[in-house]
Formats: structure tokens, sequence, C-alpha cells
């Protein structure tokens, strides 16, 4: 059995109508994303429950093996080249735990969301579209595909069509804003309904982005 990654939590499974697994970037913690929360608008009759886990802490290459908290070492700076596809498998399991979790809590997988953030909404990605039921919805910010090359055998027949959040800031010198629209591009080529934004920041959200990721949640969730 996969041991559950630690997570903040935010709402009661027993009380959940939705929930929403939310992947922070590297370097981060589940506490990232958590203040945004209530900038997100969500209406309370939605249930929707929050779900922040925290990254293991492994050494990453490209920081010189610095330990700190990562889903996957990153090898080099062409990110659409050189993935740790054994630590980019070994966390989607974990993340997939977890969802599952929430399933045997009373969650039904078509009203959970995955999302994530930079290296966060990679591995968001990589299990919402090989997952084998149904889901709500995928939220991609600032981020890219990994694994890309196995995608198309991988992925799963109930999440063909999924729809898709996804933001990327246009001055992003971490992630180029190239590799957010190759991933919407290749996205759309598989048939899945990609909501695209763009916003004038660097590697980061904004209150605009955050707004309309919480309009898109409430549709998603409403019914």
């Amino acid at each position: 059995m996969t041991e559950l990654l630690p997570a903040v939590e935010v709402g009661a499974l027993s009380e959940a109508r939705a929930s929403v697994v939310w992947l922070h970037g590297l370097g981060a913690d589940g506490h990232d994303f958590e203040p945004i929360v209530p900038e997100l608008g969500l209406a309370d009759e939605l249930g929707v429950r929050f779900v922040f886990p925290h990254a293991p802490a492994i050494p990453v290459t490209i920081n010189g093996g610095f330990v700190m908290p990562a889903w996957y070492d990153i090898l080099s700076m062409e990110l659409d080249r050189r993935h740790d596809e054994a630590g980019v498998r070994l966390s989607a399991e974990r993340v997939e735990a977890l969802v599952r979790r929430e399933i045997d809590g009373g969650v039904p997988a078509e009203r959970i969301v995955l999302a994530g953030f930079s290296q966060g909404g990679a591995i968001a990605a990589h299990v919402a579209l090989r997952f084998p039921e149904r889901l709500a919805g995928l939220v991609m910010l600032s981020t890219y595909i990994v694994c890309e090359g196995t995608l198309e055998a991988e992925r799963s027949e109930a999440n063909q069509g999924l729809p898709v959040f996804q933001a990327h800031g246009l001055y992003d010198p971490m992630v180029t804003p190239d590799r957010g629209t190759a991933a919407r591009d290749r996205l759309e080529g598989l048939g899945h309904s990609v909501e695209w934004h763009t916003h004038p920041m660097q590697h980061e959200v904004c209150l605009e982005e955050i707004r309309a990721l919480g309009t898109w949640l409430s549709a998603r969730l409403a019914n």
C-alpha cells in the first residue's frame, strides 16, 4: 500500500462534496497555496475540500544537489528534454493514493479536480490524464507536460476530453511561455477543452488568474 503524503487539509472529508488536490512547486510546501482558498470565491454550498500535499525532500541536480521539497529531480533547464521519469512516476503514485483516499471518503471521482503549479502542475497533469476514473478537471499553472512520449499510450479513456484550466506568465523565466503553449496545443490535439489564460507576470500567480480559476472551478463543481 502506498504511504500517504502529509498534507495541509482545508475542510473535513466527512463534509466534502468535492475535492481539489493541489500540488505546490519546487522548493515550496503544502502551505504555499493555502491562502488562495478564500480568494477563489467558491460558494460554501459547493462543499469543496482542499488537499495540499507536501512533496518529499530530495536532492535536486540543477540546484547543485541541494535537498529541498521536490516532486522529482530536475536534471537540466531543458524542461522538455530531461525528466526524472522514475521520480515522476513515484510522485504520481503517491498523489493517486491521495485521490483514492478522497474517493474512499465519499467524494465521487467526477467531483475531484487535480491542480498544480510548475513542477506540481506537471505531476497533476500526469496523474489526471492517466487516472482510470473520470475526474472533474485539471488545473495547470505555469507548467508543462512530463513523460510526453508515453502519454498517447498511457492516457485514460475515462479522462479523454477532460476539461483543463491553464494559465501562464508572459515573462516567466523558469518555465518559459512556449512550454505552456506547447502543453496547451498537445492537450487540445488530444481533444481536451483548454481554458487558456496569460498574465503579465513571471513564475508566479496573480489575483486575476486566481479569480478566473475560481469561476472555472465553480462551473466544474456546480452540479
